[in-house]
């Protein structure tokens, strides 16, 4: 008897939903491997990340965004926009809401609003069920379900390993037959450099006070490979962190530049267990007062 040839799917999946409801950290989850940061920090995703996963039968792209929010920069302005334009090509719309609303929010009406806009198909995520009851969840689903004809709706805690197949077998079941765009080898369309400047900016987003990570972007400046005394391979990488004022650039140091230190110590530890590589790394400082509406810095954030 002939054995039936199943068809391989692929496609693009955007992760849309507010700041701070979770949106990389389902990225990471799905893809199996860090590639955004996260920091319970709003607007911590500034620019669309990919990321890849590669199942038997199909690939599946993942587009991260910024979450939604008012903008008050060109910076803001770009992060918006790329949002927006990211559901373009989408071909499933991963929608992520918070299971503690009780109602649709402002800014969760503008995602739907846009959505509905582009008829996408979309599945509506509930993260963080773990904090509310259940009939709180049953209202939840109930508001949303009256204003969208979702293709389906999944309540999950974006950091239990467990909705990891539901997802990605809900999303494979509403892709259309296509090739693999990437090599079944890669997880994401970062580059080291880029991996490297998202992971030293996380790590200060999570040790920095509440009003400095905002005003910072994060620039490397060298990345360049060699062999340290006992032949082993060692990246090389000097970054600068940017920043709004001097004030802000006084904390990012620290007393007797112990935050700088924290920083880096803690990014270059992330780094040699994601690379799988030692990492020898430098960072400064720098005031750069108006880079947030700067178009050549803003450019680097929008959706290429």
């Amino acid at each position: 008897m002939k054995e039936t040839q199943v068809e391989f799917k692929s496609g693009f999946v955007t992760l849309i939903g507010r700041t701070n409801v979770g949106k990389s950290t389902l990225l990471n989850l799905l893809v199996g491997e860090k590639i955004a940061a996260i920091a319970n920090k709003v607007q911590t995703t500034r620019t669309a990340i990919k990321g890849i996963v590669n199942r038997k039968n199909s690939q599946i792209i993942f587009i991260d965004t910024p979450g939604i929010h008012k903008p008050k920069t060109k910076l803001n302005e770009a992060m918006v926009d790329t949002s927006f334009m990211s559901l373009n090509d989408s071909d499933v719309v991963l929608f992520l809401i918070e299971a503690t609303s009780t109602q649709i929010g402002k800014g969760d009406r503008i995602i739907l609003n846009k959505i509905k806009e582009l008829k996408r198909k979309t599945i509506l995520i509930i993260n963080k069920i773990d904090l509310i009851k259940k009939e709180n969840l049953l209202n939840l689903i109930d508001i949303y379900s009256k204003e969208y004809n979702f293709t389906s709706v999944i309540p999950i805690s974006a950091t239990n390993i467990k909705y990891k197949e539901i997802i990605l077998d809900e999303i494979e079941k509403n892709l259309k037959d296509g090739p693999a765009y990437y090599n079944i080898d890669e997880y994401t369309d970062q580059t080291l450099r880029q991996l490297a400047e998202e992971t030293i900016r996380e790590k200060a987003l999570k040790l920095l006070q509440e009003e400095v990570p905002h005003g910072i972007y994060i620039e490397v400046e060298k990345m360049k490979e060699r062999k340290n005394k006992n032949n082993e391979p060692i990246y090389d990488i000097e970054a600068t962190i940017y920043c709004l004022r001097n004030s802000h650039k006084g904390i990012i140091i620290g007393k007797n530049g112990e935050m700088l230190k924290k920083i880096g110590r803690s990014a270059r530890i992330d780094m040699e267990k994601n690379f799988g590589i030692k990492i020898n790394l430098k960072t400064w400082v720098k005031v750069k007062e108006d880079w947030q509406d700067n178009n050549s810095i803003v450019n680097k954030f929008k959706l290429k």
